[in-house]
């Protein structure tokens, strides 16, 4: 009886580890089944961040955007949402143009956010800021349309994912209004990844390795483009309206001297796609240029890598000291001053001293770590130490600041912003810069309708632009933080005023 219980357990203990042995298979299988659909997610999601196949190409769209930086991607959804069908055209490799390179923020007044932190601000005072800034010599019909319309581009950006809560300040502003991404991160390569999003999202086919190479006219009118993929194969393209948004001349050395002989030997902070394109082809169709030779030149540009160090560092707290570490200037100057300021310097070169507050507040710094330009301290004596300058005079000039921040007064410069916060939590940061050629305000001109004028001051049909490719907007000096709001303001009419046309036409 013993043995015939004992071989029953036996059988029972088999049979429940064969079912175990299944369920442990099931599960593996399972496993294997999950982990190659995540894999097939993964290479979906990289399929669909890729861009549009050249067998996809049609002969006509109703809108061709030539660039996809942020003003080509913002007027192709406002387009699409007009129920046109757009396409986007971009030379480089990548979406993003200059935009990418964005760092301190979005300029706008009297948006949402504002009002929720109890920032006062009116778009009266964003105007006259901006006609200061510029020396009284901005389009004031153009500059009226941008401070009028810079809160529903806040809004619009926030209904398509792309939130610019996080609010700084930056030179020749006296309010906060330079809008960022939540995190303080910089805004230029978040926009372009959020327009970017929607765009796909949206369907909207983006070509790149796609140079433009003319803009076809029949009749007066812009009637389609001719397109150069790969530098190879060359196609006609036609369309009912075409929005220009190449960007600006800054990497273009040859139109540079040609403008402003004097700067002919600096570094430019452009990407390498920035070279006029759009402003010689709008040239040849009848299109007029305006502040050709207003070329903005940044103070803050590590000279090694080209780079621009974002005004949102300075607007965050930092100083701006000499070789001998003594502060030299209004750090919240207008751009121009700010430069002025750095050239009169024996070596034209000055340091970026902050600390790890300012760290916290701008992500930004970190990419500049990455890139081995920061010089880093547990000390301001030994931070002076790493940059070869005296740490008696360095200490002195921070807790100089540091005071005047305490005080609410900087009885040496006069700076009255970017003073919230002291620097005198460890550790300590230095950047050496110098000026760099950073923005083209001169290009094509265009009215509020963002439609270019010839030479008569008439609308060539059919033909628009927006974004660094025109001019007359920012006048003799650009504010930081008005490029990014340009882009989308003027993107979005754009997008909007050549679906009109094409539908009246």
């Amino acid at each position: 009886m013993k043995k015939k219980w004992l071989a029953a357990l036996s059988l029972i203990l088999t049979v429940i580890l064969v079912i175990a042995g299944c369920g442990s298979n099931a599960d593996k299988a399972k496993e294997k089944k999950e982990s190659k659909s995540e894999k097939t997610e993964a290479n979906s999601g990289a399929s669909e961040a890729s861009y549009t196949e050249l067998s996809k190409l049609k002969k006509k769209y109703d809108i061709v955007i030539v660039g996809a930086g942020g003003a080509g991607m913002t007027a192709a959804l406002e387009a699409k949402e007009k129920g046109m069908n757009p396409v986007i055209f971009e030379k480089m490799p990548v979406a993003g143009g200059n935009t990418s390179k964005a760092s301190s923020g979005m300029n706008a007044s009297e948006t949402k956010f504002q009002k929720e932190q109890g920032i006062k601000d009116s778009n009266d005072l964003f105007y006259e800021e901006t006609l200061a800034g510029g020396h009284g010599t901005n389009d004031k019909a153009m500059l009226r349309y941008f401070v009028d319309h810079s809160a529903s581009a806040i809004d619009w950006l926030d209904s398509k994912g792309i939130r610019l809560n996080n609010i700084t300040i930056t030179g020749g502003m006296n309010e906060k209004r330079t809008h960022r991404p939540e995190d303080g991160s910089a805004v230029g390569q978040y926009l372009v990844d959020g327009l970017l999003k929607n765009v796909k999202e949206e369907q909207i086919p983006i070509f790149v390795n796609a140079n433009v190479v003319d803009i076809l006219e029949k009749d007066g009118q812009a009637d389609g483009v001719k397109v150069r993929f790969n530098d190879t194969t060359e196609k006609t393209v036609n369309s009912s309206a075409v929005v220009v948004t190449t960007g600006g001349f800054g990497a273009s050395k040859e139109m540079i001297e040609k403008a402003r002989p004097d700067l002919k030997n600096y570094v430019t902070t452009n990407q390498e796609g920035s070279t006029g394109d759009g402003i010689k082809m709008i040239e040849k169709l009848g299109g007029t240029t305006v502040d050709m030779d207003q070329i903005q030149v940044h103070p803050t540009v590590q000279q090694d890598k080209s780079y621009l160090i974002g005004e949102a560092v300075r607007g965050e707290g930092a100083i701006l000291v000499d070789k001998d570490g003594k502060r030299f200037v209004n750090e919240m100057d207008t751009r121009d001053n700010v430069t002025a300021a750095i050239n009169k310097l024996g070596d034209k070169s000055a340091y970026l001293i902050f600390n790890a507050g300012v760290k916290d507040r701008v992500k930004a710094i970190k990419q500049y770590e990455e890139m081995g330009v920061v010089k880093k301290a547990d000390s301001i004596e030994a931070l002076a130490k790493e940059i070869n300058m005296s740490g008696d005079t360095l200490e002195a000039t921070v807790d100089t600041w540091n005071q005047a921040v305490k005080d609410k007064k900087d009885t040496a410069f006069n700076r009255t912003t970017g003073m919230d916060h002291d620097l005198s939590k460890a550790p300590f940061y230095a950047i050496k810069i110098g000026p760099g050629i950073h923005y083209t305000m001169g290009g094509v001109k265009i009215n509020t309708n963002t439609e270019v004028l010839n030479k008569d001051g008439k609308p060539i049909p059919g033909l628009f632009a927006a974004g660094e490719v025109t001019g007359g907007l920012h006048g003799e000096n650009r504010i930081g933080g008005n490029s990014v709001a340009e882009i989308i303001i003027f993107g979005r009419e754009a997008g909007v005023k050549s679906a009109e046309f094409v539908e009246k036409n």
